[in-house]
């Protein structure tokens, strides 16, 4: 049997008590048992709810020591339902409309709640693309005069990478980037990508030298200019990308934040086909167990 709640109802049967939802958390950050967060032993007992004891150092702490959950002032079961609201919300979750659904007396509170879970969105070490993969830039922000495109001022720019699935676009990254310089796209490009892997590009001097990292470079467009969309699934990739943050966010992104917006996205997309919505709460849950603190300040700067 699957270890998360299927519908809305199985997950309010499951969740209904603060003891449910700690047990929850154990089972997915301790399979084999409860570990000591300062020494990894699992020599422990149990205290006084929450608490645990280790007998090697110790250490007193909680499940949700060293977690993105440390530390809250807030009931668990209302953060299980932040997260099963915001995976059950296929456009996304605005920070308005997660205050008004939990009745939750502060704004920032909803605002901050978003940015911790979008910093859960991202696995550590998660496979890089393989295959066919198309990548092009696209510009992020509002309308400004002058230069438009490659090089265009008070915009921010983002990597695509979209791997072919046939006829279909698979699994995506995107990652911002300083500028279209070869220096900041190469880099880009291997953090996303597996050697070896076919990449498309047009004819931009920014990918030149990636045969010499590795890739099969193919350039399907051979100008650099805007022209016959040959990059189609990185093209489309730019154009919902842009519809998303228009329409659930109303293009209120910071540049500052944009980097857990585009991590959002990402975990979305590769997502959209699941049939399971407590399968995508099960795994936002695993990723936030793993998660070190954020604090608030790190919220504030958001750049990583």
């Amino acid at each position: 049997m699957a270890d998360y709640p299927q519908n809305v109802v199985e997950f309010r049967d499951w969740f209904a008590t603060e003891s449910a939802c700690r047990d929850y958390l154990v089972r997915l950050r301790w399979p084999q048992g409860p570990c000591c967060p300062d020494c990894a032993s699992t020599a422990v007992w149990p205290m006084k709810t929450p608490f645990y004891r280790c007998a090697r150092c110790g250490y007193d702490f909680t499940v949700t020591a060293g977690t993105l959950f440390a530390d809250t002032h807030k009931p668990l079961r209302l953060w299980f339902e932040a997260i099963w609201y915001m995976t059950n919300q296929k456009s996304g979750v605005s920070a308005l409309g997660l205050q008004r659904t939990l009745g939750l007396g502060s704004y920032r509170t909803a605002w901050s709640w978003l940015h911790k879970l979008r910093r859960a969105m991202v696995r550590s070490g998660r496979d890089r693309l393989t295959g066919v993969v198309e990548v092009d830039e696209t510009y992020i922000g509002g309308p400004e005069s002058g230069k438009r495109g490659r090089g265009a001022s008070g915009k921010s720019l983002v990597l695509i990478a979209a791997q072919a699935d046939g006829r279909k676009i698979g699994r995506i990254r995107l990652a911002r980037v300083a500028d279209a310089s070869a220096k900041s796209l190469r880099p880009a490009v291997v953090h996303a990508v597996e050697p070896g892997t076919q990449i498309q590009t047009d004819a931009w001097t920014g990918y030149a030298g990636l045969t010499d990292v590795g890739y099969e470079h193919r350039v399907v467009r051979p100008t650099a200019d805007l022209g016959e969309n040959l990059l189609p699934r990185a093209n489309r990739i730019a154009a919902l990308l842009k519809r998303w943050l228009l329409g659930t966010h109303q293009g209120a992104v910071s540049p500052d934040h944009l980097d857990y917006y585009l991590d959002e996205y990402t975990f979305r997309f590769n997502r959209r086909t699941s049939r399971s919505r407590g399968l995508l709460f099960s795994r936002l849950m695993e990723q936030a167990v793993a998660l070190e603190p954020v604090r608030g300040q790190d919220l504030i700067g958001g750049v990583r």
